[in-house]
């Protein structure tokens, strides 16, 4: 069985550092530019350089959302925009408009393409067309059943992207442009104005039609599939995407921790039990009145409406107390495995091992105590106290004779010195 990438959004840094600690394997974001989520605060590009550095410390993607269509004035900004994004390892770029295509793999050859839900495609002729001109990944249209997108992921062998969690859209994917005729604001450029929650009056003729029963006739409910995340994940889909660059931190890190329970119980496991409390907390994380499963085993109909009440549930202050302590607040840390040696009359050393990668590097010269020498436990306290760096010990080794010293400033400078080293050699990696 294989385990699907966990993709969670980021609207601002918050939201980044919840999303790594709550366990996404990948997060998208987007820059102060090209993002269809105009309205959230968004990256500056130094912050989507620090999330890169971040990421790749942890081993995680970043996909970078440049999915707006591009206006003719537009490209002289968007090599500027990403070259420093591509020279630190940007991960992927999710794209809507089919002229950035070419563009991207003249300029940046080695960044994955991915095609947006943006972009429409619902079936194979659309996505073959998009693999032969360098798309790896695609976001079909959200309205395709579970059987069509194996049907896309067989025919093509692209990797397949599906949303699994968040707001519904009521039109076709990326072919709305009712914001656009009512004010101007074009969803194609990230700027809906959600129309679809608004309170309708339906009339036929001069007869009004069901109008206590429905008032939001165009406002769908949020879609969570936590109940058959099992069937999603046995269909072979690569990336289960949380919807949400516009919501909280503490929804992110809420959704996010939950969806990575349950794939990592059935891919580990091979069992799959619900607990009623994570449901319930996920209904307190910011959805919309009403859940469903979206269009993977339905095509249409009323129960898919918010027919009375399109409003928020908003989480409480105990669940967003929870959240900012687990996932929000902490500063996400690599474990690492340390060995420090300390030899009198020789230098210090200390080997530092992440995952398969290993770094060493020599401090101080030891010296001889003149009075009472270290202790293993006082050199291994030392190094534990990595404060705001982005590695902690999980365990440390010292090998040392009996009768050495060193002063605790040299210590502290052997951790920095092997953690910057470390930290240059993971992410020079990616």
């Amino acid at each position: 069985m294989t385990k699907p990438e966990l993709l969670a959004p980021a609207g601002k840094f918050d939201c980044f550092n919840a999303a790594v600690n709550a366990g996404a394997d990948a997060i998208y974001l987007a820059g102060k530019e090209f993002g269809a989520r105009a309205s959230a605060e968004n990256f500056t590009q130094d912050e989507i350089i620090k999330a890169l550095d971040i990421a790749h410390l942890h081993d995680r993607k970043i996909y970078l959302t440049l999915n707006t269509l591009i206006k003719e004035r537009e490209w002289e900004r968007i090599e500027p925009f990403l070259r420093p994004l591509y020279n630190n390892g940007l991960d992927g770029v999710i794209i809507q408009d089919l002229g950035l295509i070419s563009f991207l793999k003249e300029e940046f050859p080695l960044l994955p393409i991915h095609a947006s839900t943006q972009m429409s495609v619902t079936g194979p002729y659309a996505a073959n067309l998009l693999k032969d001109k360098g798309v790896i990944r695609i976001v079909p249209a959200r309205e395709l059943s579970l059987d069509e997108i194996i049907s896309l992921k067989e025919e093509t062998g692209l990797e397949i992207e599906t949303f699994i969690h968040g707001a519904m859209c009521y039109c076709y994917s990326g072919r709305c442009l009712f914001s656009s005729y009512l004010g101007g604001r074009s969803g194609n450029r990230g700027r809906c104005a959600q129309p679809c929650r608004l309170n309708y009056t339906i009339t036929k003729g001069d007869k009004y039609i069901e109008k206590d029963s429905i008032r939001y006739p165009l406002s769908l409910k949020d879609m969570c599939t936590i109940t058959c995340l099992d069937k999603l994940i046995d269909a072979g889909i690569d990336s289960f995407k949380i919807e949400g660059r516009m919501k909280s931190p503490q929804y992110v890190a809420g959704v996010t921790s939950i969806y990575r329970k349950y794939i990592d119980m059935y891919t580990s496991e091979n069992e799959f039990r619900i607990d009623q409390a994570d449901i319930d907390l996920l209904k307190k994380l910011y959805i919309r009145t009403g859940l469903g499963e979206g269009y993977y085993f339905r095509h249409n109909g009323p129960e898919m409406i918010t027919k009375l009440n399109p409003s928020y549930n908003e989480a409480d202050e105990k669940t967003d107390a929870i959240m900012n302590e687990r996932f929000v607040h902490p500063v996400a840390k690599t474990k690492v495995m340390g060995v420090a040696t300390l030899v009198a009359n020789d230098n210090v050393s200390l080997i530092i091992k992440c995952g398969n990668t290993v770094v060493t590097v020599e401090g101080d010269t030891v010296q001889s105590a003149q009075n009472r020498p270290l202790t293993k436990d006082e050199v291994i306290k030392q190094l534990n106290k990595t404060g705001e760096s982005l590695f902690e010990f999980e365990r440390i080794e010292v090998e040392m004779d009996d009768n050495c010293f060193m002063p605790v400033k040299a210590l502290n400078e052997l951790r920095r010195k092997g953690f910057d080293v470390l930290k240059e050699a993971l992410i020079n990696g990616h």
